[in-house]
């Protein structure tokens, strides 16, 4: 398969105030997105890209000035992948509260002329949804063949099935859930309370300060990688392996080979993510729970949603089970919608999403060969 080769990341302006569901506003804020692939003369094409928690708007390629910046999603999508960048033109939106260019926490509030820190309006899935739908409809897209998510993505496609059931024709929810549970809620709030309690957090506006809240970071990413691995992926990664030949006998020096692991991830994480974003992310993570204005009743909530559905999960994500994604489908089968379900057999956890595994991509190569036949792509 071809790759898609250097790309180049796009930005888009807006002046117009987006409304979000906390009451409050963004406005002056900008955009930042990633194409591949080319749009058709009827513009039916299209597949929106929502990406997850620690990713951004590259998905896939590579960029120019970094030979290594591999998109995050680059094995599914590109030339003659699961999502082929020669049939479908595909848009990648780094969503507002991002350190990754959109308009974020470490952007100047244009009524202060500093930068946001703590003071970025919270945003929820839905406040993504309503900025990509808007970056889209100044690109023209006026209906897409389908969005694909994985994860939070995952949350954010199903949230466009009852925001926008006009504006695509098909959902693919990769590793989500419909909600958090309360264990991921209680490792989401850990995770914040160990960057809040850095000294070097100074209340969330640490820029002022010329410091960065590297430790709280660093302990966040190590409580949520656990997270995104199983119990299985780690022992036959790590298992008991001593970092020494010897036990050094202390509570403090690393002993084990996951624990150098553990803190190697943490101290590459603090190093390029955005403590604000972090704790803005991870709240949207815990908001996003589109039946509760039903009353708890997701069936009732999914009634709304006119697309057809792929819905993946894996058997050892124990992060978003497959238990979860089977609430979505049932809902979906209770209002009698198209939907489709493959729950993969596979040993890595959570992170199963991002990997190669041919049955999974099978599933994904072949519902996207429905979706061209469709609309002629």
């Amino acid at each position: 398969m071809a790759s898609l080769g250097t790309v180049v990341p796009l930005q888009m302006h807006f002046d117009e105030a987006l409304p979000l569901r906390s009451g409050a506003s963004l406005r002056d804020y900008h955009l930042v997105y990633e194409t591949y692939g080319t749009l058709n003369a009827d513009r039916s094409n299209a597949v929106l890209v929502c990406h997850a928690l620690n990713a951004s708007h590259h998905v896939a390629g590579v960029h120019a000035d970094d030979p290594k910046s591999e998109g995050w999603w680059n094995n599914l999508i590109g030339p003659g992948k699961p999502l082929d960048t020669d049939r479908f033109f595909v848009v990648c939106v780094n969503n507002p509260g991002s350190c990754f260019g959109s308009t974020g926490p470490m952007h100047d509030n244009p009524d202060t002329g500093r930068p946001y820190g703590a003071d970025f309006p919270v945003v929820t899935v839905e406040d993504w949804v309503d900025a990509q739908a808007r970056l889209l409809e100044r690109l023209g897209i006026r209906r897409l063949a389908a969005v694909l998510g994985g994860s939070l993505g995952g949350m954010q496609a199903l949230s466009w099935t009852l925001q926008y059931p006009d504006r695509m024709r098909h959902a693919v929810v990769v590793a989500s859930a419909p909600n958090l549970s309360a264990q991921n809620i209680a490792f989401n709030e850990v995770a914040r309370r160990a960057i809040v309690t850095d000294p070097d957090f100074h209340g969330g506006h640490f820029y002022a300060h010329g410091v960065l809240p590297k430790r709280g970071l660093r302990v966040a990413r190590m409580i949520g990688h656990i997270t995104y691995l199983s119990d299985d992926s780690m022992e036959a990664k790590f298992g008991r392996e001593l970092r020494a030949a010897e036990l050094a006998y202390s509570t403090q020096d690393i002993e084990f080979q996951i624990e150098s692991y553990l803190r190697y991830q943490g101290d590459k994480f603090s190093e390029y993510f955005d403590a604000n974003t972090y704790l803005l992310i991870t709240r949207a993570l815990d908001y996003f729970d589109p039946a509760r204005a039903f009353g708890g009743d997701l069936s009732r909530a999914l009634a709304r949603a006119q697309a057809g559905f792929l819905v993946v999960s894996f058997t050892t994500d124990w992060r978003f089970s497959p238990l979860r994604s089977r609430e979505i489908v049932k809902a979906l089968v209770d209002n009698r919608r198209d939907v489709s379900y493959a729950e993969i057999d596979a040993p890595h956890g959570h992170d199963a999403f991002l990997l190669d595994d041919p049955r999974y991509h099978g599933v994904v190569r072949a519902y996207f060969e429905r979706i061209a036949q469709e609309v002629g792509a």
